[in-house]
């Protein structure tokens, strides 16, 4: 039997590249999705209430119901839980490595979302899982009745201490800009939270512990009258790094914060390669418009495979 051919190899199993699959499903590619981490970064969210056509349901939810979707079309669309490692020309299509093994391509999209960005301050390292944390919904819990701190200055630092208060009995958020600037209505919502504190314009340069877990955080100006808050916990919502690295590889450019430039059919600069989601360089960043690219990544693909006067394989090998 011949080597197995797809049509679109989707590296990323996050919402973007679920939805993807689900659409190539539809046009009959045949699409292997490489997941590494199954569903992403949107399965950290609690709660999701801007989705068309869902008033309210977690992130997993949503991730889980693009998936069950994409697999209505499991004639076509294959999803398994390796990390794709590196990519490579192969004739008129692509070598994607995963896991030790090797798949033949027409057409990549790539998905990979972000990675949580650090901040940097000693004692981060060190008490990382230890008291410093980056998901409310996984780590929240251990701290009910404690108090506990966010860094971030959007609305996702607005959404982390929300859902906090669920537990903890205090938290701050530290901004280092003048003002917390969420959506509205997360806005509206922190302002009426008596647990919740606001404290612009403040830096932590350092994170203090016993050893085992965190202590408290140094500041770089008196809140409260100290320069020293005591705390349990600190979660990071200051923001993500594109997952581009792969990308690069190739000759697929990006931006200067590392986000793959895309046209608006979620092309690259290199034929027969796509991305979309947050690795991508759209400017406003929502499970909705990384679906959106998706989807027109996925036509680009099918558009791109046809005009190469290479035919979809419509699940047979090549």
């Amino acid at each position: 039997m011949a080597e197995k051919l797809y049509d679109l190899i989707i590296i990323g199993g996050g919402i973007a590249g679920l939805a993807s699959a689900m659409y190539s499903g539809r046009l009959n590619m045949k699409t292997l999705v490489l997941a590494g981490t199954r569903y992403g970064t949107i399965a950290l969210t609690d709660v999701v209430e801007n989705y068309p056509g869902f008033k309210r349901l977690t992130g997993l939810e949503l991730a889980q119901r693009m998936e069950e979707h994409a697999l209505d079309y499991a004639k076509y669309v294959e999803i398994i839980d390796e990390k794709a490692e590196k990519i490579e020309a192969s004739g008129k299509g692509w070598l994607v490595h995963a896991d030790g093994k090797k798949y033949k391509t027409k057409t990549v999209l790539i998905a990979t979302g972000t990675e949580i960005k650090k901040l940097g301050a000693p004692g981060e390292k060190e008490y990382w899982n230890k008291g410093v944390h980056s998901c409310a919904l996984c780590d929240g819990p251990i701290y009910e009745g404690k108090t506990v701190a966010v860094v971030g200055g959007g609305d996702s630092a607005a959404k982390e201490a929300l859902l906090l208060t669920q537990f903890a009995s205090r938290v701050v958020i530290f901004v280092r800009g003048e003002a917390l600037k969420p959506e509205p209505i997360n806005g509206e919502r922190v302002k009426k939270n008596p647990k919740i504190t606001v404290a612009a314009s403040t830096r932590i340069t350092e994170i203090k512990g016993d050893g085992k877990k965190v202590s408290a955080l140094v500041l770089d100006k008196p809140f409260e009258g100290k320069k020293e808050f005591p705390c349990d916990a600190l979660f990071l919502e200051i923001g993500h790094i594109p997952l581009s690295e792969l990308a690069k590889s190739i000759g697929v450019k990006t931006n200067e914060h590392g986000e793959i430039i895309i046209t608006r059919d979620a092309e690259t600069n290199v034929p027969g390669v796509f991305a979309a989601g947050d690795v991508a360089d759209a400017r406003f960043k929502q499970a909705i418009t990384g679906v959106a690219e998706g989807v027109l990544a996925v036509y680009s693909a099918y558009r791109h495979i046809n005009e190469s006067e290479i035919h979809p394989t419509n699940g047979k090998t090549a």
